[in-house]
């Protein structure tokens, strides 16, 4: 008993010296390489054991790698911009065998990077040298991606995002974009100068404007308060006449004979109550016509 215990301890310690532990981490998946040949299969995370003289597990990332280039493009004016540039891309966990046998572990060399270059340079010699510096840049950056992606996607690669993290114009250019971007400042705040002053000048002509109305408009108050006091005067004056005419008509209305008579006598005693000489002169039928001042002596 002790010695068939003995025996497989020693055929399971040979067993573990012979063989191998792979450990496959979160974001990537493992293929066996048996003898050269790929396996069909993949293995997710965990330990992995296997014969280390006759099998090799290779490791295929499924979670997002940035890989960074250092690149010299081409410009449409045919210049040469120096510029870093990072790839995102990640794997289909499925293709991950297929990949290893058609392409090889190396496939970052063998098919990223010349699709890479073929299409930026492709993209690039599109557009201006300074269109890499203005709001053409994400356009150049989705352009190249999606002309990866055409190529590279049916092989089991995702493209994510293509990223210019920097860009180098040579001196030359560098210097007439910045005097260029200069006076496209200058030319933007003269502008607004020029709209600031003309709304300005709009706002003293409406002022202005105003201003008028309001003097016109007291003008036609003043105007229109002289006519009333014209016409309350006017009215005043015809009311007065109206009332004397009416008074003397009335007056003449009462002043029959008989009264003009009795005044006539009434007048003629009180003349002939006073110690002066006096003229009278009569019609014959009133006692009393006058009494001129120059004939009283």
């Amino acid at each position: 008993m002790v010695k068939t215990t003995l025996i497989r301890i020693s055929l399971f310690s040979i067993f573990l010296y012979l063989s191998g532990c792979a450990i496959i981490r979160q974001g990537e998946v493992g293929v066996k390489r048996r003898l050269g040949k790929i396996s069909p299969n993949i293995l997710t995370e965990g330990a992995r054991l296997f014969n280390p003289f006759t099998t090799v597990i290779l490791r295929v990332p499924t979670r997002t790698v940035n890989l960074e280039i250092n690149s010299n493009l081409p410009s449409k004016e045919g210049l040469t911009i120096a510029s870093e540039i990072s790839i995102l891309y990640s794997i289909q966990a499925s293709v991950a065998p297929k990949l290893l046998r058609e392409v090889g572990p190396n496939y970052e060399k063998s098919i990223i990077l010349p699709v890479f270059r073929s299409a930026a340079a492709d993209v690039t010699a599109r557009f201006y040298a300074k269109d890499l510096h203005s709001g053409e840049r994400g356009q150049i950056e989705n352009s190249i991606r999606e002309q990866m992606m055409a190529i590279l996607e049916k092989k089991g690669f995702i493209i994510e995002n293509v990223l210019m993290k920097s860009i180098q114009l040579p001196p030359g250019l560098s210097k007439a974009i910045e005097e260029k971007l200069q006076a496209e400042q200058d030319a933007q705040r003269m502008e607004f100068i020029k709209q600031r002053e003309s709304i300005d000048a709009e706002r003293k002509l409406i002022q202005a404007e105003g201003e008028k109305k309001v003097q016109i408009v007291a003008a036609e108050a003043r105007k229109r308060t002289m006519e009333i006091e014209a016409e309350g005067v006017a009215n005043a004056i015809k009311i007065e006449a109206e009332a004397q005419a009416k008074a003397n008509e009335m007056l003449k209305q009462s002043l029959t004979p008989a009264i003009l008579r009795l005044r006539s006598i009434e007048a003629f005693k009180i003349l002939s109550g006073t110690n002066n000489t006096k003229i009278i002169i009569t019609d014959g039928k009133n006692p009393l016509l006058g009494l001129p001042g120059s004939f009283i002596e």
